[in-house]
């Protein structure tokens, strides 16, 4: 197992951008994600798409009802 600390200093970046990110107070950037993907063997696509994913998910518990209520499907032509 990897401590936060020891991945900020073999990623070489600042260790508050690693525990920023564990505790979900700040997202991967497309830098963060080739250096972990560098690191861990994947793709940079792999940690921008867990982002991704992440990001949406909390957009909709924190704003999905509502935009359900506001939103209006397109119609669609017969």
């Amino acid at each position: 197992m990897v401590t936060a600390h020891a991945l900020a200093i073999d990623l070489r970046v600042p260790a508050p951008r690693i525990n920023d990110i564990v505790r979900e107070r700040r997202s991967i950037t497309p830098d963060t994600a080739l250096r972990l993907a560098r690191y861990f063997g994947t793709t940079p696509q792999f940690w921008l798409n867990l982002q991704s994913s992440f990001d949406l998910r909390k957009a909709e518990r924190e704003v999905g009802d509502k935009v359900a209520k506001e939103v209006r499907p397109m119609s669609r032509a017969a």
